[in-house]
Parts: C-alpha cells; structure tokens; sequence
C-alpha cells in the first residue's frame, strides 16, 4: 500500500494547488504572524498584539493519521527526513483528491510549551502553519473503513529550521467528501523534532536507569530431597526470560545502551533456581516438573555479558515496599529488621548470579515518591542515597529550569532526584508504532530542552522509568537512548553513582515533604497493617522453628527469602494475589512445624507403686529435631509422683522416639497426667497431649497390713522400754549397747513376740524393693505398656 502511494503522489504541487495555497496564506497572514512567528525580543518586550481570531476548527476528525516512523530521530542539516505513516477514513463518506503533506512550526521555547503543544488534536487555519511546498503525497480515494500506508522524504534544508529547538511537526491528511466538494484538512497527526545543528560546550550529563525487576515468583516449598527442588507459582517466569519476552528483551536491548542497571536479586536467584530441577504450580493447584533449565542458563549467560561493563545498582532482595514499611509496617515490631537482612543478601547474590561487585548505597521508593518517614526508612538498612521524583520537591513549579539530580536532605542522605516529565515519557501504550514513535521524539526533545534552559551551565539529570516497563515502553526507551548517544549533540551519559556525586544545585529544594504530602493515589495501594502482623507473626514462626532444627539453614533460606517477598513493591495493586502469597507461606510453616508432634496416648494403669510411663514424639521431617524438651505434669502429685519432669527430645527425620518417665503412686484413684513440647527457651511447641492414668497397686488390705505392723513395732518398744525401766536399767540409746540377758533368764512370751512382728513390718519393703528393681533405668527405651 505504501508503494501505491508513493508512485500516484508527487513530490511538487499543481500550479492549482499553489494558487489556492497563495490565497490562503494571504488571507490568513495575520494570524499566522501572530500564532507561530516569534517576534524579535526588543518587539516582543514593547509592542502588544490584539489577540488573532482564529477561523472555525476543520473537521479533523473525519480521518485519523498515525505517524508509525520517524528517521533520522534526530537529524543533521544534510539528512534526509523520512515520515512514515497511515491514514484511515473513520467518516461514512469516501474521500477523494487526498494529499499527506508536511508542516512545521516554531521553535518551542519551553518544556511547557511543548507539553501544551502535545496535547493539540484539531487542525485550525491560522493557527497551524502551512504545508511545505512540494513536499505531498497523494492517496488514492478511501472508502469509509479503508487504511493506507504513506511515505514522505523530505530535505531537512527544506523543513525552514533555523534556531536550535524543538520543531512541532505536522503531518496532515486533506481530501474532499460529498458534503464538502473542497479541500481540507481531514486529520492530523504532530510530534516533536529536536533541532541541535552543531554540538553544544556544556552537553547535559544524563544518567538513565534500566530496571531489570519482575514480581515474586518461587515459593518457599522445597522438596524434601538432597536439592531441595523449588516450587515457582506458575510457568510465568519460564515465559519472561523465554526469547521474545520481557525479561528477555530488556537484556537484548539493554546490553548495548549507557544505562545504569537497577536489579532485584530476587529475579536473579529465581531464575539461578531454574538452572536445576525445579516444579511449578499449575491452574489445578497441581505441580509439574519444569523444563526451561536451558533458557534459565542462556538468559543469565546474555544478562552476565550485559553487564560486565556497566553500572549495577542491587535493590534490597525482593524490591521491598519501602513505602508501606514507612506508614505501615513501623508499627509493628521487628518488621524493618527484614529490610536489614535484605539488604545483606542483595549483594551476595548479585556477586554469586553475575560475578560483579553492585552498590547497594540507593534506595528507590515506588514511583520516587518521598516523605520524611519513607526516606527514614529507606537509609535504615545502610542506604545514603534515595532516588526520588521531582514531583516531590517544590522547586518543580518555583524554578525557570531542571536543576541538577543530587541534593543533599540532611542526616548525611542525598535525595538524588529523577526528572517526572523525562522519567514518565514511556508510560502507556506503546505497542503501536505510532504511540512509541511519539514517544521517542517527545522525550529526546525534552532532553534538548533542558539542556537549553540554561546554556552555560552543566546539570548532571537523571530519568527514573517505571520499574517493570513493557517490551513496547523498553523498546521506545533503548531507541531513545541510542539516538541520543549515536546522535545527539546536548547529552552525555553518566553513572548514577557520579551524578549521586555532583555538585548540588543550590537553588535546589533540599525540604523533603512530611507523611502528609505522600500522594494518595500510592498510599491507597500500601500493604495493610494486617498484612504486616501477619508477616511479623510467620517470622515468629520460623525463628522459633529454627530452634529445634538440627541443620536449620535447610529451611532458613527458602522461608526466610518468600518473607521478603511478601513484602515486595510488585504487590502493589494486587492486594488478593498478596494476600494469597501470605497465606500460603503461612500455612506451609505451620504444615512443617506440625510435623514434629506428640502421638495421642491412652489411658494407663498402674499396678504397682512405680512404673515408667512412655511418651512418643514423632518426626516427619527430612531433618533430625534436636531442641525441644517434653515436660510431663500429673493434676495429683500427691496421688502421682512424676520424678524427671522434663527431658530433652532428639528424633532422627522420618523417626518417632519414647521419652520415658519414672512414676511413683502414693494414693489410688485417677490422675490427669499432660505432655508438652517446650522449645530451649521455655515456649510451649505444639499442643499437648493428656491421658488420665489409674492407680490401683496400693489396694486397703494392704494398707490395713502395713498400718498393722507399725502398730506392732510401736508396741514392742513401749514394751521394752517398760521392762527395762523396771529393771532399773536405762533407757535404750543408739549409741550404747544393748545389755544381753543373764542366762538363767528365759525369754518372756512378749519379748518372744519381737520377731516375727518385725517380720511382717518389713514384707512391704520387699515388695517395694522388688517393683523399684524391675523399674527400667533406660528413660528412651521402647515400649507403650505398662503393667505393674
């Protein structure tokens, strides 16, 4: 289509065409001097123009024009400029006699002077300049419904470009339809086209950061295996660093460009994870065995090469939401510690993953957005630098001009602060090629720009994009970037830790805004306080856990990172997915905590006054616990005596272990008896498990016999002691011996007596000696029954 159009248009315009075009002008000269020629400056200081009345808006709106390609995006004097386009008839008439022709206006002096002049959709004589003569094409008719292509080559000497700046550039469609038998404008399309003839002394040093960020995608489920196989939440990971996705393109087209890049160690380690065997979660809640280890080595191989040269910039693992921490999360205690340990294992990671040393100094809210308490935050875990956003600072709409990135706030903090306008070029989208083409030439436009504000002073600017761009948004960026640094004459690239390092503009506000001032459109998507307990609450959890490992790091790690995680800024507007990922890690590490318990026991008998009473602890874990203790307490110490209460507990994984408990039973009847799990620290581990325990050893016949024979014994000492007093004697001493009878004494019948009460006093003493003698001295012995 495009070739049709180039071989019926022609370069030069019908004497017709010009004729009409002449009287146009003439007719509308006035305005025209008015709305696009600027004065010269002594004119414009002392004359006052009565305001031009423009003609009645033509109906642009008939045809819709889509400028696909500009080139070169920044030309020199001798380029050529190419524009590439479609044209569609959105009306219900045909148009006939169509001409795309070219229009440029003035320079634009300012940065909003362009944004203003952005945002133009009609087309206005008087108001609009002319079309550049003999620079159209024609197209053939269009029906309703019906789009084109057109190419337009077009001598930069012929553009009328003079002074250096910004040129707003039209591209126009006119024909005639049934209603309107004239020529007119019937749609339009404008961009902007920097104009920089020779290079400049004082080029702009520009620093652009290339965010290299994804949401959280592995879970902390390990299989309970040597590898300790990984689980990822779904098959989305696999896709983004698969060719032609996300991650993948970021890599490819940021591998050349003079960028800063800013990562997330936890994309790295996630995808460092996939290397080796790995499991992913289906729709079904079900797992499959993963198979992108290949595309896994090959993305970090690029990513590796990518890198070796340029600035890296590692983010606390996981991108936590330093915002949310700030007005959230404070409140409740231990969170930020999270944020300490992230920052730790940021730069291992990132040295392990890409063997490269990244600074860990600078701290990047959501979206730059700053206020004391997010700033307080973001230095607590080390950080002296917080890249922030203009729009933050007042100077945004006090100072004539963009002041340099690195401003000092105070506590030996630097705010290096991002440009909104340059930082916010690539939003939407840009999957059109005629949204990313102008896209590009508004943003190098701007760069020019700023450069121009002030001439003779160098200013170090830096542009903070949104952290997951699109492949359309990357694209339009790294064309961006490279036209600037292949061909613009106002810009040189630096480091991020450079421009952090400048020489601070003192004009510059330095006041960084209070909790109030925080937008509200970013406070509404902070994670709730709830979110944060619960957070804090797992952490708990794993702390204490930890404990009674034997080999804790198997479960630190994997748990300890899906913390960070779900803390991370990709949560932000997806407050169920956010939820959901708490909640599974929850249940998880409780799932694993209750893998060491305590077996339900039934109820006991005792037939004897002791016994040993076994208790078993159960380990389904992968791992050996070696850190609890297992206390047993009885409802009736007096009925039943419990002689080592508490005693530590060491099970192999995949074992159960007897803890033995020695008994002694002072009284019959029913005693309550508890086990319970405490961690070395005396926190109760689990719930515990009570069994009521009989006692039926000590029955009144025997009680009866053994009050029986103290009686006698007491018995028999009155008796003595009487007899020998009467002899006169005295009285029985321990420590003296016992005068033995004359011989021609006989014994008496009482004193005969002595003997066999003696006897029986000691018969339950045997039986004592002999239930204590089968007692078991082993208290992590087997067994389950006791019958004494």
């Amino acid at each position: 289509m495009a070739e049709a159009a180039e071989k019926q248009g022609t370069q030069t315009a019908p004497p017709t065409r010009r004729l009409r075009r002449a009287a146009v002008a003439v007719l509308a000269a006035a305005p025209l001097l008015g709305g696009f020629l600027p004065l010269p400056a002594a004119a414009a200081a002392h004359t006052t123009l009565a305001p031009a009345t423009p003609r009645a808006p033509q109906d642009s709106a008939v045809a819709d024009v889509a400028l696909t390609d500009l080139t070169p995006a920044v030309p020199h004097e001798d380029d050529t400029l190419t524009l590439s386009g479609t044209v569609t008839n959105n009306g219900r008439a045909r148009i006939t006699k169509g001409v795309v022709d070219v229009r440029v206006g003035p320079p634009l002096d300012s940065r909003s002077a362009m944004t203003e002049a952005s945002k133009r959709t009609g087309f206005t004589p008087g108001i609009d300049p002319p079309a550049i003569d003999g620079h159209s094409v024609k197209v053939p008719t269009l029906a309703p419904g019906v789009t084109r292509d057109f190419t337009l080559d077009v001598p930069v000497k012929d553009l009328g470009l003079a002074d250096a700046g910004a040129y707003q550039v039209g591209v126009a469609y006119s024909g005639n339809t049934s209603s309107r038998p004239f020529e007119q404008v019937l749609g339009i399309e404008r961009t902007l086209l920097p104009w920089q003839p020779t290079a400049v002394e004082n080029p702009t040093r520009l620093t652009h950061l290339w965010p290299l960020i994804s949401s959280s995608h592995l879970t902390a489920r390990r299989e309970a295996n040597e590898q300790q196989t990984p689980t990822f939440l779904s098959d989305d990971l696999e896709q983004a660093i698969a060719p032609g996705g996300r991650l993948q393109q970021l890599v490819a087209l940021g591998k050349d460009l003079p960028v800063t890049w800013v990562v997330d160690p936890d994309l790295l380690a996630s995808v460092h994870a996939m290397t080796e065997s790995y499991k992913v979660r289906t729709d079904d809640g079900e797992t499959v065995s993963g198979e992108a280890q290949a595309t896994a080595r090959q993305w970090l191989h690029e990513l590796t090469q990518a890198v070796e040269d340029d600035e890296v910039v590692a983010l606390p693992f996981a991108d936590p939401d330093l915002a949310s921490l700030a007005h959230r999360g404070q409140a409740v205690p231990g969170t930020l510690s999270r944020l300490r340990s992230a920052t730790s294992l940021a730069e291992s990671t990132v040295a392990s993953v890409l063997f490269t040393t990244p600074t860990t100094d600078f701290a990047w809210p959501v979206q730059g957005a700053v206020d004391t308490s997010v700033v307080d935050v973001a230095t607590s875990a080390g950080a002296d630098h917080v890249i922030a956003n203009s729009d933050s600072f007042s100077d945004a709409r006090d100072l004539p001009y963009t002041p340099s990135a690195a401003r000092p706030v105070g506590g030996g903090t630097t705010a290096v602060v991002a440009d909104a306008g340059l930082s916010d070029a690539f939003q939407g989208d840009l999957t059109g090629a005629g949204a990313s083409t102008l896209a590009v030439q508004e943003y190098l436009s701007h760069t020019l720009a700023v450069g121009r504000q002030v001439p003779g002073k160098q200013r170090s600017i830096l542009v903070a994009p949104q952290r997951q761009p699109t492949v359309s948004q990357a694209r339009a960026m790294a064309e961006s970037i490279q036209d600037l640094s292949d061909g613009g004459r106002w810009t040189r690239f630096a480091d991020l830790a450079d421009t952090a390092d400048e020489k601070p503009d003192p004009a510059a506000d330095r006041s960084v805004p209070g909790p109030g001032a925080y937008p509200d459109r970013l406070r509404g998507n902070e994670l709730s306080p709830d979110a944060f307990r619960q957070i804090q609450a797992t952490q708990s959890t794993l702390e204490d856990f930890l404990d009674v490992l034997a080999d804790p790091d198997r479960l630190k790690s994997p748990v300890g990172t899906a913390i960070d995680r779900a803390l991370s800024t990709s949560w932000r507007g997806h407050p169920e997915n956010a939820r959901g990922y708490r909640e599974s890690l929850e249940d998880y590490l409780v799932g694993l905590t209750r893998e060491v318990q305590l077996i339900d026991k039934s109820d006991l008998t005792l037939s004897g006054r002791s016994a040993t009473i076994p208790v078993t602890v159960q380990n389904n874990l992968a791992q050996k616990v070696d850190g609890l203790k297992l206390r047993l307490t009885s409802s009736r110490s007096i009925g039943l005596r419990i002689e080592d209460r508490m005693q530590p507990v060491v099970v192999d994984g995949g074992h159960s272990q007897s803890i033995k408990f020695d008994t002694s039973a002072k009284a019959n009847g029913r005693t309550t008896v508890t086990a319970q799990l405490y961690t070395e620290d005396g926190k109760q581990y689990g719930g515990p498990v009570t069994f009521q325990v009989k006692v039926t050893s000590i029955t009144s016949t025997v009680l009866l016999v053994i009050a029986a024979g103290v009686g006698l014994v007491v018995l028999a000492g009155i008796r003595m002691y009487t007899q020998r007093k009467r002899r006169g004697g005295p009285p029985p001493d321990q420590d003296a011996p016992l005068p033995e009878p004359s011989g021609d004494d006989e014994p008496s019948q009482d004193h005969g007596a002595d003997a066999p009460d003696d006897e029986q006093a000691g018969e339950p003493h045997r039986d004592s000696s002999a239930d204590t003698g089968a007692e078991s001295n082993d208290p992590h012995g087997t067994g389950e029954k006791v019958d004494r």
